[in-house]
Order: structure tokens, then C-alpha cells, then sequence
């Protein structure tokens, strides 16, 4: 039996491919929204009142049944996106929350632990940030698109070719942070974004704790909030962001680093990192 899906968390994309499908069926709305486990109402508010006009069409037996057909593909194609989307949501479900976190990471008082994100562009182009919270210090992860990005649709069940999947993600936060320290490597602060659904991983690999904001709360982890304010000044909404390499990435990030902030008593980013940096290799040094 089917479930209807009352959750309002899908892509544009796929509210698209929903109305599409409606429209070139021939069927009626309520088998359209059955066949893809969705409630009615959703579908026809998706649809919009510019078709209602449509919704009384006739179309002829031969017709219908060859569009019957026709659409099975993409009814299954359809369905195996929702069924990945929840499996997605079901795995961040598991996940720890931001107020499981220690009081060192609420108070800053101990540097090492990060907050992160993606911004996003044109195109489902995204660069990926971290920020750490006691100095300010920026990291910024290249997600460039996997070969075959926009050529055509996407393989059944195949990886995230816009380059911000959660194994490319999960892939480019572990290459940038295990080159710190494990002392300035404590922690890293989420959203629940479905990038992040390889956390587990991560946190092996890393050894990184992870938590996640609650939803639609990103002020929990308002400096990399702000971060992000900060780099729209170099990468502004709507443009193509799978067009700076890592060179331009590094070149952005030392400009913010190098950037004096009041609340760091008018040092660097990157002098206070500096001197954490020192600080974690002494306690090695001191400890080893």
C-alpha cells in the first residue's frame, strides 16, 4: 500500500517533473498523486490554477493507454527519488543534535570546533565553508561537478554529479580537516542538509564529532552564517560558483583571514589560528 508523503521538503526539480508528468499523462490528478505517493491537494497546488483548465480534457482511449505506458518509467524513476530522499532524511534523523554538543563549544572558550555549510550558485554550483569558531579562521571546500553534469539526466540511484553529494562532501571536509591537529579538529556544527547524511563516516575518518541545528535554525551556527555574508562580496548570488578553482578559493579565504575583527581584539583570523596552532603543537611536544 501506498504512503502518502505529507512532508513539503521537495526540490523544485522534482515538483516539476510531477506537473510534467500530470500534464502529459492524460490521467487524472488523483491517479498521478497515488502513483507517486503524494496527497492530491499537493499536487494540484503544485500544478497551480493556470491548468485548472486542463483538468476536464478528455483524451482518447489509444491515446491515454499509450501514455499509460509510456509513463511507467517515469512514475518508478520519480518514486526511487522519494524513497532516496526519505532514506536520506531517515539517516539524519540518527543524528546528534546541536544540544547534545559541550559547553566548550557554546562558550568558545576552546578552539577547534567548526561550523560549516555550502553556499550555493547557478546551476547547482556550491563551495562548501568552514568556519572556526573561537578565531574566526576560514576554510572553503572545491566541489567542482563530476564529468557528465548537466548532460543529460541523472543515472538511476548514481552519485550527486552537481558535485555536492554527501560523498563529495563528506570527501572534501575530511581532506581539509585532518590536516590540522586532532586538538583544532574537535568538533564540526551542521544543518540538516542531506550533503551531511555521511556524517557517521565522517566522523570516523576524522575523528570529528558532528551535530546538527535544528531546522530552519541557522542561527546555531551563526559565525559561519555571517562567514557567508562575508564571501557573497566574492561570490554573489546567481553566478556560477564551479567557476573558481582552488587557487581562487584559497586566494578568498586568506582575504578573509587576514582580515583584523574587532571581537578578536582587532587580531587576524589568521594570527589567532596561528596561535592556536602553536598552542596545540606544545601540548603534542609537552604530552608526547
Amino acid at each position: 500500500m501506498t504512503t502518502k508523503n505529507t512532508r513539503r521538503d521537495f526540490t523544485d526539480e522534482f515538483k516539476r517533473e510531477a506537473v510534467s508528468l500530470l500534464r502529459g499523462s492524460g490521467r487524472l490528478l488523483t491517479q498521478v498523486a497515488a502513483e507517486l505517493g503524494l496527497q492530491p491537494s499537493v499536487l494540484r497546488r503544485w500544478r497551480g490554477p493556470a491548468d485548472e483548465a486542463r483538468s476536464g480534457a478528455t483524451v482518447s482511449r489509444p491515446t491515454a493507454a499509450v501514455l499509460a505506458s509510456a509513463d511507467q518509467l517515469e512514475i518508478r524513476r520519480l518514486r526511487k527519488e522519494l524513497e532516496r530522499a526519505q532514506m536520506e532524511r531517515d539517516i539524519l534523523k540518527k543524528a546528534v543534535g546541536i544540544f547534545s554538543s559541550p559547553a566548550e563549544v557554546a562558550d568558545r572558550a576552546v578552539p577547534g570546533h567548526w561550523e560549516g555549510d555550502l553556499i550555493l550558485g547557478l546551476d547547482s554550483s556550491a563551495i562548501g565553508t568552514l568556519v572556526e569558531r573561537t578565531t574566526r579562521f576560514t576554510m572553503l571546500l572545491h566541489l567542482p561537478p563530476m564529468d557528465g553534469h548537466g548532460c543529460g539526466p541523472r543515472m538511476k540511484n548514481g552519485p550527486a554529479l552537481a558535485g555536492h553529494g554527501a560523498e563529495a562532501v563528506r570527501d572534501a571536509i575530511a581532506r581539509e580537516i585532518t590536516t590540522l591537529p586532532e586538538q583544532l579538529r574537535r568538533s564540526l556544527t551542521w544543518d540538516q542538509g542531506a550533503e551531511m547524511s555521511q556524517h557517521a563516516r565522517l566522523r570516523i575518518d576524522t575523528g570529528v564529532a558532528v551535530y546538527f541545528c535544528d531546522p530552519h535554525s541557522p542561527w546555531q551556527r551563526g559565525t559561519n552564517e555571517n562567514t557567508n555574508g562575508l564571501l557573497r562580496q566574492y561570490f554573489p548570488k546567481g553566478t556560477d560558483l564551479s567557476a573558481h578553482g582552488t587557487d581562487a578559493l584559497e586566494a578568498v579565504a586568506l582575504a578573509l583571514n587576514t582580515r583584523p575583527r574587532k571581537t578578536l581584539g582587532w587580531k587576524t583570523p589568521a594570527e589567532a589560528f596561528d596561535e592556536a596552532l602553536r598552542s596545540a603543537h606544545i601540548s603534542v611536544a609537552t604530552t608526547g
